[in-house]
């Protein structure tokens, strides 16, 4: 995009907690990039009852300022930013960071076809803690199978959409770290085009707040995800489970005896219950995705190409 040419307008959302040292770097590069691309901006830094005078850095660097009394999460911070933006089309994005502001052009071109933008960690040197690895390749195929979708990066930080394709899900979205989880979940299930963009991953300045044991959250947070929008993915394979037992151990019990035995009916029942209760959730997921216009029509992406009829060509040329 050309220096002399202004872009589309965009507000930045930026969550902010005990990240002193962070932030203000982090605005400064942010405005750099947005000055360089011509793109209308506003930046808004929300701090989350931070004690440690990031409030006071992100006020002196001129972003507007939004301050939570206390510490009620990263999600929460996002979603206070995010109804307080004053433009369709929002960007968030750490205070470490650890996320290089340099891909915002980019990805804000691409939302013209696209109503969420992703900046993929996969590209060049990715600064992931190895310990955290195996648990995001675990996380990141079972998100790919309930959602039927290829996910380049399930809970990447930095991301651009369109507010109101977001908003509709503040019910659902967590005020925690899996905000940024549940809304590529969201998406993806209710068919909304989603695009992915290869970025680096800086080392983090400071202490991560993720702990070790948030996987097991995520876990459960994609399961729940997975529950009110393709709950037959959830229920499909407990179904088979307890058919093969059943008929396992119906064949061990005919090569004994000609009866089947107690715990193969209750395999085959249970199979039988688990099923009749996904078909239930499924009809009543998509039920309430009817319900939702939003979920139905979305922006025309990039790989659809409007096609007319010979006739109809002519006619327009014409």
């Amino acid at each position: 995009m050309s220096s002399n040419t202004p872009g589309p307008a965009l507000s930045v959302v930026m969550p902010a907690y005990n990240e002193r040292d962070g932030v203000g770097p982090a605005i400064a590069e942010i405005r750099r990039v947005l000055a360089a691309g011509a793109i209308e901006a506003k930046l808004i830094v929300v701090t989350d009852g931070s004690r440690d005078g990031t409030a006071e850095a992100a006020s002196s660097a001129g972003a507007r300022m939004l301050r939570h009394r206390s510490n009620r999460g990263y999600g929460a911070a996002l979603k206070s930013g995010i109804a307080a933006a004053g433009h369709e089309f929002v960007a968030i994005i750490d205070a470490d960071g650890t996320y290089p502001a340099g891909y915002l052009p980019e990805m804000l071109a691409k939302l013209a076809t696209a109503d969420m933008v992703v900046g993929a960690r996969t590209k060049g040197k990715v600064h992931i803690p190895l310990a955290r690895r195996p648990a995001k390749w675990v996380l990141n195929k079972l998100a790919n199978y309930l959602t039927g979708a290829h996910i380049a990066d399930l809970n990447s930080g930095l991301r651009l959409f369109r507010r109101t394709a977001a908003m509709q899900y503040f019910p659902l979205l967590p005020d925690q770290f899996s905000f940024t989880t549940t809304i590529t979940l969201a998406m993806h299930c209710d068919k909304f085009a989603v695009v992915y963009v290869p970025i680096e991953y800086r080392e983090r300045s400071g202490r991560s707040k993720i702990v070790p044991w948030d996987a097991a959250s995520f876990l459960v947070l994609i399961l729940r995800t997975a529950m009110l929008f393709r709950p037959l993915r959830v229920f499909l394979p407990v179904v088979l489970l307890c058919l093969l037992y059943g008929v396992v151990k119906m064949s061990v019990d005919f090569t004994h005896q000609p009866n089947i035995s107690a715990s193969a009916l209750l395999a085959f029942m249970s199979a039988l219950l688990v099923l009749l209760i996904g078909m239930l959730g499924d009809a009543l997921a998509t039920r309430l995705g009817r319900l939702n216009p939003n979920a139905v029509l979305s922006v025309q992406t990039g790989d659809m190409v409007e096609h007319l009829e010979p006739d109809a060509a002519g006619k327009h040329e014409r």
